[in-house]
């Protein structure tokens, strides 16, 4: 039997970028161990990041980071005048008006680094967080000693596209109370799960209602679409990415499709290509051991 990971987290603790931008961020485990800094996804704070699973990484010899990325948690909210019509602008490819983007988003994780003194990280996005990851990469390659893509994609929108039929849920209001919250997001959440593994809507629920006890922003959503909509296509700066990559990819994911997981493994120069059968949008706790071997194997090679 896997033997559960023993790991306790560090009290939360909030840090002022720069760009005036302040991110509240989590350690599990040794300062002195390599960093890895996980990324979340759309709308989701870092609570998102299954305390198991940062505890694992960290009882296999990792220091983790986890963080609330702006607009999400306790992190800054962004204040902006943007709108659903900007939205279905962008949607349709019109631009929008993206009050930041995934760049600023990168230099808020490379910011982070450098406030918690951590010369480079083993960066481990996904979705969204997997974007981003790909555009601190690319900013400061310097700073990443690998990087892992769970279920994202290169920002061609020939590739890693959305399942339509989600759409409408991903454009709906936002919830104004608590059980409102975690009703929608419960239900939402078993859209996009892992088929092949054990229904998963009991955690989720309690996992909301953390998220919405931290703080849930109702603007996020949009913000963080806008932001993935305006994205660039980084497949031919992908090609000149020299850091150890790995790329992890659902074969039942409806958020991306596998596509993008593909697109990724070949835009990036010898990176491998993890393809998990039954899993969707989400990390299932069964996946969590064998998430945490192949990130272990991909830093060794660093």
């Amino acid at each position: 039997m896997d033997p559960q990971p023993t790991t306790t987290a560090t009290p939360e603790m909030t840090v002022t970028l720069p760009s005036g931008i302040e991110v509240c961020h989590q350690a599990f485990g040794d300062p002195s161990d390599e960093t890895v800094l996980l990324m979340m996804g759309l709308s989701g704070a870092m609570n998102w990041w299954d305390d198991g699973l940062c505890a694992r990484f960290a009882d296999a010899g990792f220091h983790v980071v986890r963080y609330d990325q702006r607009d999400t948690g306790r992190s800054t909210w962004v204040e902006s005048d943007a709108g659903l019509s900007d939205l279905l602008r962008a949607v349709v490819g019109l631009g929008g008006r993206p009050p930041y983007r995934l760049a600023d988003l990168a230099q808020d994780a490379l910011d982070l680094l450098d406030a918690l003194d951590v010369e480079a990280a083993h960066l481990v996005g996904i979705s969204m967080g997997g974007m981003v990851a790909q555009t601190a990469a690319l900013a400061d390659p310097a700073k990443v000693r690998s990087l892992t893509s769970i279920m994202s994609t290169t920002g061609r929108r020939t590739v890693g596209w959305v399942d339509p039929r989600l759409l409408p849920r991903l454009l709906q209001a936002p919830s104004r109370t608590e059980e409102d919250y975690v009703a929608a997001s419960v239900a939402f959440q078993r859209l996009i799960a892992s088929p092949g593994y054990a229904d998963s809507s009991e955690r989720l629920a309690a996992r909301a209602r953390q998220t919405w006890a931290r703080g849930v922003n109702p603007r996020a959503g949009l913000h963080h679409m806008l932001a993935v909509l305006d994205q660039p296509d980084r497949t031919d700066a992908l090609a000149d990415l020299d850091v150890p990559a790995l790329v992890v990819h659902g074969m039942d994911d409806r958020m991306v499709h596998p596509s993008g997981g593909r697109a990724t493994a070949r835009a990036i120069p010898g990176a491998a290509l993890l393809s998990l059968p039954g899993m969707g949008h989400d990390l299932p706790p069964e996946v969590h051991p064998r998430l945490v071997a192949a990130v272990g194997a991909l830093a060794a090679t660093g």
